[in-house]
């Protein structure tokens, strides 16, 4: 983990080559990177081509992140899409896994209790699509979860455990691949590592939520950084009330740091698609994505 800030470029292509045209798309984007307590996003900019008609709309979803929509009327063969921005993160408070209460007493809070103001993360132990409540979940993780455990020491002790379970393999599922399957399988992409630990937690009472964004890739020593070669990432956060959101990547069995790039959250990825759409026409032809994550000099930073 980094001692101090880092700046990072980031560009986000998405292009589309559609099989048949398409006369009539109504599409809407999580494409732009919020601003947390460790990130700070400069230089943010869309740009859509075909240009669409009229403005783009921005607004904010029901998590706070920014949401983008925009369409076309004119018949058009293909779609680029393409988030460019800078940023810059500073590493997170420095993590204490015994340093949290027992993992019973978060989830007692956490429950719903008449006259009793739940804490804000409450949300997010609701099950999901992606991430349901489901016993075969909760007895994944159940022994991990001793009595009187410090939450984060378990929560740091199932991401290990699903680091181990799955195997990583591009291509072996889907965006509508659920956590249960996920767990049967044992393989997937970083979603269902994503999926799976969220779906556990929750299983348990525990909130967590998931998280979009990027990571920084490092080539092989000596070998260039190839434009294009990194990709969308995944990884979830579980409320702990002492240290408040604590964000775990369980696909590289680490604590998130200056590597990553938040770019939105929700209860799964079905809250935070990067890219979907209506359209009329088009086929069925997926979209070709090429994500490049390049550090900035720490001696010539971006002006704000």
């Amino acid at each position: 983990m980094s001692a101090g800030p880092v700046w990072l470029s980031v560009c986000h292509d998405t292009h589309y080559r559609y099989d048949m045209p398409v006369e009539v798309a109504h599409h809407s984007a999580h494409l732009r990177p919020r601003d947390t307590d460790t990130q700070r996003v400069v230089d943010w900019q869309l740009q859509i081509d075909p240009a669409p008609d009229g403005a783009v709309q921005q607004s904010l979803d029901a998590f706070g992140n920014w949401r983008h929509g925009f369409s076309h009327a004119q018949v058009h063969a293909s779609l680029t899409v393409r988030s460019s921005f800078r940023v810059q993160i500073r590493p997170p408070r420095a993590l204490r896994a015994d340093d949290s209460p027992p993992w019973e007493a978060v989830a007692h809070a956490l429950r719903y209790a008449a006259g009793v103001q739940q804490p804000e993360a409450a949300e997010f132990v609701l099950g999901s699509r992606f991430a349901p409540h489901d016993a075969r979940l909760a007895a994944f993780a159940a022994d991990l979860f001793t009595p009187q455990r410090p939450l984060l020491a378990g929560a740091l002790a199932l991401m290990q455990r699903v680091h181990r379970h799955m195997r990583y393999r591009p291509l072996s599922t889907d965006v509508a691949t659920d956590a249960p399957t996920a767990l049967d399988r044992g393989e997937g992409v970083c979603q269902d590592f994503a999926h799976l630990t969220i779906g556990a937690l929750r299983s348990l009472g525990l909130a967590a939520r998931y998280v979009s964004g990027y990571l920084l890739t490092h080539p092989p020593e000596g070998q260039p950084r190839l434009v294009g070669a990194d990709a969308s990432h995944a990884w979830l956060a579980v409320w702990c009330p002492r240290q408040g959101w604590v964000a775990l990547d369980p696909t590289n069995d680490c604590v998130v740091g200056c590597d990553h790039v938040t770019l939105a959250w929700g209860r799964d990825y079905g809250d935070v698609a990067p890219l979907r759409g209506v359209i009329r026409g088009g086929g069925s032809a997926p979209p070709e994505v090429a994500v490049t994550v390049m550090p900035l000099s720490p001696l010539t930073p971006p002006e704000a």
